[in-house]
């Protein structure tokens, strides 16, 4: 859910102006040498995490193969989000991670955080244009704000044409630095969480949760490469192949995220906050083919990704267009994701064990299985405008990597699927 913008929006708003005023001519050729798209996307998952997303780009054309990008996004979610806490026969309590509230959890239920909530606005621009015959360079920005965090972004590449352009290869940078700050500050590595109810005032407990702080901020930086090779193999057959490399370091522990320490039979005993490494690197290599089939249009695609932290994922996508009529098209999709484990998810800790230097609970980077099946509607309107529909459903299943529930745990769901229904409405002009 990335893309790319900023501002001119003055250009769209003398054009609109100019028409209001009658200056038809003007307007028109002002909006001649853009392109926008438009959607809104809504997810659903069952019982958890619930999205609406709007995003808006728009591509100025300012002659000589310049060309600005513009972008805006602006979602929100809400919804009830893992904590990473095991399920128990009976009701648990949790405190909220700002120290304010509590809730219960029912018996054999995965525990949820139920007032997950957050907005978030993202704006990006870039400008592209030739450098000499054959080379091409862009640069750009963008900037990303959520209620608690922020994220500032710059981002450059240079692109090089062989073969009477039927070969390009291409270098990207990219630069991010990132600042998130929680509500009720960041916890100290495996702090515990700690139940107002154990305190005999609301004094000594501010205190007590306090002292589990660490820090008020925290920040990440993360350094992105991308090395493309595209190549026309003929009239019918676009191929290209990309390696990129992810350098990231800083703050890299979810502020959410518990991890239970249970007993020899399985019962929690407490509840810590997480710790992950403050430093990673990962790589990855992608292959993507796009072929003209009789008509129809298939764009197949494989990225392998690996890092330092021992998890790795194979994605296979596989796209079909195919024509319905004179102006009607539809697209099917299959997607599927599989992933290892990281090297330091545990689904929870053992009382007799000693506390390891990082640990997490966090379903989504533990070992997993995912797919996405759905398919896209549009058709072309006049003056080459688009609309278009999708619908799909996404699926996810967490595995077991090899660790033995003991007692209770062997009787409650400890790897939850998680289901989610995807629509999508685009239209561009």
């Amino acid at each position: 859910m990335q893309l790319k913008q900023l501002a001119n929006i003055s250009a769209a708003l003398a054009a609109a102006s100019c028409a209001v005023l009658g200056q038809q001519a003007q307007a028109g050729t002002l909006l001649d040498d853009w392109q926008f798209n438009s959607a809104i996307l809504l997810y659903n998952e069952t019982d958890r995490v619930s999205a609406a997303e709007a995003v808006f780009t728009a591509r100025g054309d300012f002659g000589d193969d310049k060309y600005l990008n513009l972008g805006l996004v602006v979602d929100a979610l809400t919804g009830a989000s893992a904590t990473g806490a095991v399920a128990q026969p009976y009701v648990q309590s949790f405190t909220r991670p700002s120290g304010r509230g509590s809730y219960e959890v029912a018996p054999g239920d995965t525990p949820l955080d139920d007032t997950f909530h957050d907005t978030r606005v993202q704006l990006d621009a870039s400008w592209e244009q030739p450098l000499a015959p054959n080379w091409r360079i862009s640069g750009g920005g963008h900037l990303s704000k959520e209620y608690d965090y922020l994220s500032l972004g710059l981002n450059g590449s240079i692109a090089r044409d062989f073969n009477q352009k039927n070969t390009t290869l291409s270098l990207g940078l990219a630069y991010s630095h990132d600042s998130i700050e929680p509500e009720g500050g960041i916890a100290a590595p495996f702090a515990p969480m700690l139940l107002r109810s154990s305190f005999a005032d609301d004094e000594s407990y501010q205190a007590a949760f306090a002292a589990t702080r660490d820090r008020a901020d925290d920040t990440k930086d993360t350094l992105d490469m991308l090395l493309g090779l595209t190549q026309v193999i003929n009239r019918d057959w676009l191929m290209q192949f990309n390696y990129s490399l992810s350098v990231a370091d800083g703050y890299m522990t979810d502020p959410f995220k518990l991890v239970s320490v249970v007993n020899s039979n399985g019962e929690v005993q407490q509840n810590l906050y997480e710790s992950r490494p403050d430093k990673r690197t990962k790589h990855s290599l992608y292959w993507q083919n796009k072929l003209h089939l009789s008509g129809s249009y298939l764009d197949a695609s494989y990225r392998y990704m690996w890092d330092d932290w021992e998890l790795s994922s194979h994605t296979a996508d596989v796209k079909w267009r195919l024509p319905l009529g004179q102006s009607w098209y539809v697209e099917p999709q299959l997607r599927y994701y599989q992933q290892s484990a990281a090297e330091f998810y545990l689904p929870f800790l053992q009382q007799d064990e000693p506390v390891p230097q990082y640990a997490s609970a966090d379903y989504r980077i533990g070992k997993m299985s995912a797919y996405t099946l759905g398919a896209k509607f549009g058709t072309k309107l006049a003056a080459g405008n688009e609309l278009s529909f999708r619908i799909a459903m996404y699926q996810q299943t967490p595995e077991n990597d090899g660790v033995t529930a003991p007692g209770i745990l062997a009787d409650v769901e400890l790897y939850e699927k998680v289901t989610a229904v995807m629509a999508q409405v685009s239209y561009s002009f």
